[in-house]
Parts: structure tokens; C-alpha cells; sequence
């Protein structure tokens, strides 16, 4: 059975959603996919089980037909982590890797394999990328975000420095339409010609970096005072309502698909928020609104979340995850697969898998 172990040089670079849209790809071609992510710092728990958040997600999306915490067999928790460190004997965690990876590979035609938050992860418990690459056989395409021209060669030259003989591509996320024909037309012949083989380069599209209302929802612990409510409806922006009410109608005129975060007690700036396109009011400080404004609501469609927050500790929940959000909702995916299809050289890829 193929084996693709997919990482990064940084955390939230797009592992997760080339896996997503890779794992589509290769089921449309009629292939059994399964998904492993071999080492985790992330722990979920569900019931009494310890999983990997991403792990969840990625079976849940692809279809997979196995539980969260068989396809992450070495999850981190500080007990564990401990445990590791006071141990009087050598403690090996590979073998369980290789055998989780043992009893997918029996069942499926092709294991996708998710790396840590980056290529530095893995090492004190001995299960760094490189080596459980190598256990495994598997072919590894590193994920690199654009951040500006030198750190993205850098990041791509480190991948290679930390990836010496096992890099079979590398996939550039995220470039600004900017920077698009200096990526295609300098950086990319410049690194084939230090070796490392390019597989593709993703534009950047704010749209699939958007939150939807239900992970605002979720995150913020918040309460839905309207009935209208689109728990798929995306966010792209966010903006702080705490400025004249001319002020607020100037800016909230030119960013659409946004969540305005303001007081309950703000009326003229939640009205102004709902005279332009916005995709939720988000009130903070458990300040309930008039019941004008949420008559209001109800006939433009825009929910009202009240969140306990006040607005400085809601910014802030919101900037945590927000660009970082995964691939729920079926449009996004969708966009993102096109991504991949039109932009990803799948032959080359296949080629490397075929090795």
C-alpha cells in the first residue's frame, strides 16, 4: 500500500486541508483512503479516550469508517509527557506507530499521513518525521506558507537541510496574488535547481480562511438571540464597533462578509452593522440589545451572538483561530480541492507514490 506523509516547516501552513483535499481527490479515483497522524501534541478527549482534534475532523470529513484515537496512537498530554521523563526504563513509541500504521495499510489503498505542527516536532520521544517516514516507506511533501520572498526560500531550503534524501515535494500555500509571478517565475527555478521538487503553488483566498458562525459560536460560548441563524454562514472579516456611528458606516461599507463585534448598549452602531453587509452581530459584556434591534435582525437575517466577553477578551478568542480555521463547510472545500486539481501537478505526484 502507498504511504504520503504530509508536514510543514510552522504550524498552521495547510497540512490538515491538503490532506482533506488530497484524501477527496484520490477517493473520486475510486481509491480506499485512510488517515493516520502518527504523533500528536494536541489532545482531544472523547469520553474516556485521548484522540487528535485533527485526527476527528479529517475521518469525519473523508468518511472514514474507524474511531478518532485509532489513528492517533501517540497523543501528548502532560501525564504522559511525564511519565516519558521520570521513566527509570527506555520507553519506545514507534513500535505502536508502526502498528496502527500495520493495520490501516491491510485495509486501505492509500494512508495519508499528517505530520505535527512542524518538522521539529517529534524528536524527544524519538518519532521525529524523518525517521517514522522511513519506518514506514512513506513519500513526504512538505507544506510551506508564504510569508515574504527570503522567509519562504529559507523555509523551503530548511525543509530540504532537515529532509536531506526523502523530500518528494513541496507545495508553497497561501501566496498573495502579489507575489504569485515572482514565486512562479524566480523561486521555483531557483529551488528545482537546489533539488527540490515543487509540486505546486496555492493562491492566497481569504474566503477560505473565514470562521463560520457555528466555530464563532463555539468558541465564544455564545448565545443566539435570533432564530435566523446559518451556523454555515462564513465570516471573513471582523470589525470592533466602537466609533461614531458616521465613522462605523464608512468602514462597514467597505468590508462585506464581516462580523461586527460592539456593545448591547451600542444601538447606532448595530444598526449602521446591519445597513451593510454583515454576516453577524457579535455583542459583548452580556449587554442584551433592544428588542428593536432584534426585530431588525430577524427581518435583514443578520444573528445576534451575545457572548460574555468583553470586546478586547473577544478580539482576541476570535484572533486565535481566525485564517486557522479548517475546512468544514463543503463550499470551502470545494474552492480549496479546486485549488489543488488546477494548481498541484497530481501526475508528478503520483509518479513519486509509484516509486
Amino acid at each position: 500500500m502507498k504511504s504520503l506523509y504530509i508536514t510543514s516547516v510552522e504550524k498552521y501552513s495547510g497540512k490538515t486541508a491538503l490532506c482533506l483535499a488530497l484524501g477527496k481527490i484520490y477517493q473520486e479515483r475510486g481509491l480506499n483512503v485512510g488517515y493516520l497522524k502518527p504523533f500528536s501534541l494536541r489532545p482531544w478527549r472523547t469520553g474516556d479516550k485521548i484522540a487528535d482534534e485533527d485526527a476527528a475532523f479529517v475521518i469525519d470529513i473523508l468518511g472514514i469508517n474507524a474511531k478518532p484515537w485509532e489513528m492517533a496512537p501517540v497523543v501528548v498530554t502532560s501525564e504522559l509527557l511525564r511519565d516519558y521523563l521520570t521513566s527509570k526504563k527506555e520507553i519506545d513509541y514507534m513500535p505502536k506507530v508502526l502498528e496502527a500504521a500495520r493495520s490501516l495499510k491491510e485495509r486501505r489503498d492509500l494512508l495519508l499521513l499528517e505530520g505535527g505542527g512542524s518538522l521539529r516536532e517529534g524528536y524527544v520521544m524519538n518519532l521525529a518525521t524523518p525517521d517514522v517516514a522511513k519506518k514506514l516507506g512513506s513519500e513526504i511533501i512538505v507544506v510551506v506558507k508564504y510569508c515574504e520572498d527570503v522567509c519562504l526560500l529559507d523555509d523551503v531550503l530548511a525543509a530540504k537541510f532537515w529532509l536531506p534524501n526523502s523530500l518528494s515535494g513541496v507545495v508553497i500555500n497561501r501566496v498573495p496574488h502579489h507575489a504569485l509571478s515572482f514565486v512562479n517565475n524566480l523561486v521555483i527555478p531557483f529551488l528545482e535547481k537546489q533539488g527540490v521538487p515543487i509540486l505546486g503553488v496555492l493562491p492566497d483566498d481569504e474566503a477560505l480562511a473565514a470562521l463560520s458562525v457555528g466555530e464563532i459560536v463555539d468558541v465564544l460560548n455564545a448565545e443566539v438571540l435570533t432564530s435566523c441563524y446559518d451556523e454555515e454562514a462564513l465570516v471573513e472579516a471582523l470589525m470592533v464597533g466602537a466609533m461614531t456611528e458616521d465613522s462605523a458606516l464608512r468602514r462597514f461599507r467597505k468590508q462585506p462578509n464581516k462580523a461586527v463585534i460592539t456593545g448591547g448598549d451600542r444601538t447606532d452602531i448595530q444598526l449602521a452593522a446591519m445597513e451593510t453587509s454583515t454576516t453577524c452581530l457579535i455583542l459583548t459584556g452580556n449587554l442584551h440589545p433592544s428588542n428593536l434591534i432584534i426585530k431588525q435582525a430577524e427581518n435583514m437575517s443578520v444573528p445576534i451572538l451575545l457572548v460574555p466577553s468583553n470586546t478586547m477578551e473577544t478580539v482576541e478568542a476570535l484572533d486565535k483561530i481566525f485564517g486557522k480555521t479548517r475546512l468544514g463547510q463543503k463550499e470551502k472545500l470545494d474552492k480549496f480541492m479546486g485549488y489543488v486539481k488546477e494548481n498541484i501537478d497530481l501526475d508528478r505526484l503520483d509518479k513519486a507514490l509509484e516509486e
